[in-house]
């Protein structure tokens, strides 16, 4: 008998969102309450997300709290009859005191600490992968057989690399360019959230729901 999993989902497209304004001053953002709009370059980038996206019967689109990811699919699919969703669990990383900081200053917190030392004020990288992998299997969970999900780089990160059955969520694949579609049939997906889970401990911690 086939696997029910296989018969209700066909393929998830993960992507992160278009370039944000943070994005080209080298900022960092964790909280979906600051207003990080798209640049031009990034609603251009969203246009060729959606014509890249035509040949596929989107049925859903799922993207997170923050308005770069939710502005990217409006572009996407504009002129498509798309229903979009809000799930929290993809949000980017709550970094704390650190929102808004140089990425260089937050490269140096990350070399300074582990994977299971929280920002000041946020999450630790181990908390927000563990967040991943549940929403990854709420992914699974879903009747729709072809998703769209714009989120953000470090979940399609660690999506691919976990994926890959790789022993290091920031490796090999690390930077993860805007707006660029990743698919995933439900098999790699659920080999996605499993080693994540394996790699990073239980489900403890995980945070937002």
């Amino acid at each position: 008998m086939d696997d029910p999993v296989e018969q209700r989902l066909q393929v998830v497209v993960l992507s992160r969102h278009g370039e944000s304004t943070y994005n080209l001053e080298r900022r960092v953002n964790g909280d979906p309450a600051t207003d990080v709009p798209l640049t031009e370059a990034g609603r251009r980038a969203a246009e060729q997300l959606g014509r890249q996206l035509a040949p596929f019967p989107v049925e859903l689109c799922v993207h997170t709290r923050f308005e770069r990811t939710r502005e990217t699919a409006a572009v996407a699919l504009a002129g498509r009859s798309v229903p979009f969703e809000t799930e929290p669990l993809l949000d980017d990383i709550d970094v704390g005191d650190l929102d808004g900081a140089p990425v260089d200053d937050y490269r140096a917190w990350k070399e300074a600490h582990g994977r299971a030392d929280a920002f000041p004020g946020g999450e630790s990288l181990d908390d927000a992968a563990r967040r991943y992998a549940r929403a990854f299997r709420r992914l699974l969970a879903r009747p729709e057989r072809t998703v769209l999900v714009v989120c953000h780089e470090i979940p399609v990160r660690y999506a691919l690399n976990a994926a890959a059955g790789s022993d290091d969520l920031d490796g090999p694949v690390h930077l993860v360019a805007n707006a660029t579609p990743y698919l995933f049939d439900a098999t790699a997906l659920e080999r996605a959230a499993a080693r994540v889970e394996s790699l990073v401990g239980g489900t403890q911690g995980i945070g937002a729901e």
